[in-house]
């Protein structure tokens, strides 16, 4: 079957500057060979190939333009830990690594083609060699953040049915704890120096692996990557995306909001856990033959980051907005950033005052973007754009954003309604595949002709959105979204607790933070409620991922609620951020 892709005129629907897409010595194989696909667009119609896999078709193509020492010297990967280790591999050597890894997937662990494994791995490189070897083997990656708790670990590996699981050694023993309940477990690799009762070294195996490995054949649609994500209510849901959705998409958009070179290098500081690591960290800039730069990073330090962007030849930052609040706290005059270009921040709006701040200081702009684990980024302030502060720019390539009412009519500029995506006729390339085992989920997530992603915001007569909040109760702070169920869950386990209602509160450093309203069990009496929040909240660090807990906590007699006995969250969110 023949899928067809439809764009308008790229120049004039987003009247951007041009870009830097001029193709010099080194880059000439590039267009012919992996940016072919670029010149159809400018018709107005592209044909999405039935087949396509992004280690074969892009990084060994680019392990062949380096071969043919038509690309800069440039590494295609660089990864440094801060303590004076580092790695570099060029495209050739991922190619041999992972092919390596590919081997131990399939022929030591035994698995197949559309096979599930977890991957729970701070920023090491193992976790990019497992990346690349899961697309060489077709097998489905579960990233987690190394975060997570026993019970979350639990959930994902029951609710996916994964047959393997690769973490490090302070995971492996939540994982030992709830093993035993996962039926589908087969395999667990560990990626540690030394060795662990019933788990197999990841280290020891892939060296010893040959580099012989053939890259399967995959269609488009087949499913690559699952991601969790939090939802409002009940557990958080699989989100599947498709080698169409991570891995093609950027072969035909996604240059608007990168627009990188292979000489060029990029740092993103997002955990290995989020969609924005694979868009920003693997397929994007790799479809440039850009080095992707890493620092483990085991605590996001301003020091660390300002430090490493004055030592290192990185070009583009990408953070969350706390990252670029951090940051400009800072003496920035004597940092000197000789080689950064270009600064970009997304998963929450970014202050006004802070992208005043660090240009002031810098001479650099922040350019936002937005997007979700569904969608991928669909709003982006371009290169060679106006930007106008507080907004998010405009719809990205592939998308058609829209501000519609609660009957998806379209509302004219200026007018506040929910942030949508068109998906009929045709269902845009990088929109998610589904919510796996949950099609009441997959529906409701659609209505009329239009994704609806559940923000509320506004577009304004140039095409500029605008974001004001969720439309429903998920929290983003630091860029993390975290859904009310799971704290609250975790709450009532505690024996003070009755009843518990979360929700996001206004921070100035994280933008907004978790904060719970706690209605006490009659049989519970305490004098120190201090050490009683101390006790909750480490309660909760303990039961979910330790990103989760409230920071804030508030005794109340009692919560307000519907009619039908439902909490109203909206009501407290509103109290908390000044709006009753």
């Amino acid at each position: 079957m023949k899928l067809l892709f439809k764009l308008p005129a790229l120049k004039s629907l987003w009247n951007l500057k041009p870009l830097n897409r001029t193709f010099h010595g080194h880059s000439r194989l590039l267009a012919s060979d992996v940016y072919s696909q670029y010149e159809p667009i400018r018709r107005g119609e592209q044909e999405i190939p039935k087949y396509f896999n992004f280690a074969s078709d892009v990084l060994d193509k680019w392990s062949e333009i380096e071969k043919a020492g038509k690309r800069p010297s440039n590494p295609a990967f660089w990864w440094i830990n801060g303590k004076g280790e580092e790695v570099k591999w060029s495209f050739e050597e991922l190619g041999f690594l992972s092919r390596k890894v590919a081997n131990v997937l399939t022929i030591v662990c035994g698995l197949q083609k559309g096979d599930r494994i977890v991957v729970i791995l701070p920023r090491v490189p193992e976790w990019w060699l497992v990346n690349v070897a899961c697309m060489r083997a077709g097998i489905v990656l579960i990233p987690g953040t190394s975060q997570l708790s026993a019970k979350d670990i639990l959930y994902r590996l029951q609710a996916s049915k994964a047959t393997c699981i690769i973490t490090d050694d302070t995971l492996a023993p939540a994982v030992d704890s709830v093993a035993s309940e996962c039926l589908f477990l087969k395999t667990k690799l560990i990626v540690s120096k030394g060795s662990r009762e019933g788990w197999l070294n990841f280290t020891d195996l892939y060296k010893n692996q040959s580099a012989d490995h053939s890259c399967v054949k995959t269609r488009i649609q087949d499913s690559m990557s699952i991601f969790f994500t939090s939802g409002t209510t009940g557990s958080p849901k699989m989100t599947e995306h498709s080698q169409g959705s991570l891995g093609f998409r950027p072969l035909l958009s996604e240059r608007y909001w990168l627009d990188l070179t292979p000489s060029d290098m990029i740092w993103n500081t997002a955990d290995t856990g989020w969609i924005l690591t694979s868009l920003a960290s693997v397929f994007d800039p790799w479809v440039f033959g850009s080095c992707i730069f890493i620092h483990k990073l085991p605590r996001i330090e301003s020091a660390a980051i300002l430090n490493t962007l004055c030592r290192f030849p990185i070009h583009t930052l990408i953070g969350a907005p706390t990252l670029f609040r951090m940051l400009v706290q800072n003496d920035l005059s004597s940092y000197k950033f000789m080689n950064l270009k270009h600064c970009m921040s997304g998963g929450e709006p970014l202050n006004p005052e802070v992208m005043e701040h660090w240009k002031s200081k810098t001479g650099l702009d922040i350019h936002e973007v937005y997007g979700q684990t569904e969608t991928g980024i669909i709003c982006s302030v371009f290169k060679g754009m106006k930007i106008k502060p507080g907004s998010m720019g405009k719809a990205a390539p592939l998308y058609d954003v829209q501000i519609v009412d609660k009957n998806t009519n379209i509302l004219p500029p200026g007018q506040q309604g929910e942030i949508a995506v068109r998906s009929k006729p045709i269902r845009p390339l990088g929109l998610f595949s589904e919510y796996v085992d949950n099609p009441k989920k997959t529906a409701e997530s659609e209505h009329g002709d239009f994704y609806l992603t559940g923000d509320k915001g506004t577009m304004d007569e140039d095409g500029y959105f605008t974001f004001f909040g969720r439309d429903d109760d998920i929290i983003i702070s630091s860029g993390y979204r975290i859904g009310p169920f799971e704290v609250e869950s975790a709450l009532i386990e505690h024996p003070a607790v009755a009843e518990a209602a979360v929700v996001s509160s206004p921070d100035p450093l994280r933008g907004e933070v978790v904060k719970a309203f706690v209605v006490l069990s009659p049989n519970f009496s305490s004098s120190d409620m201090e050490s009683l929040i101390c006790d909750l909240q480490g309660h909760v660090k303990k039961t979910t991922a330790p990103y989760k807990y409230p920071r804030k906590v508030e005794f109340v007699q009692e919560l307000p609620k519907t009619v039908s006995g439902k909490i109203k969250r909206n009501e407290l969110r509103n109290k908390e951020w000044g709006r009753m």
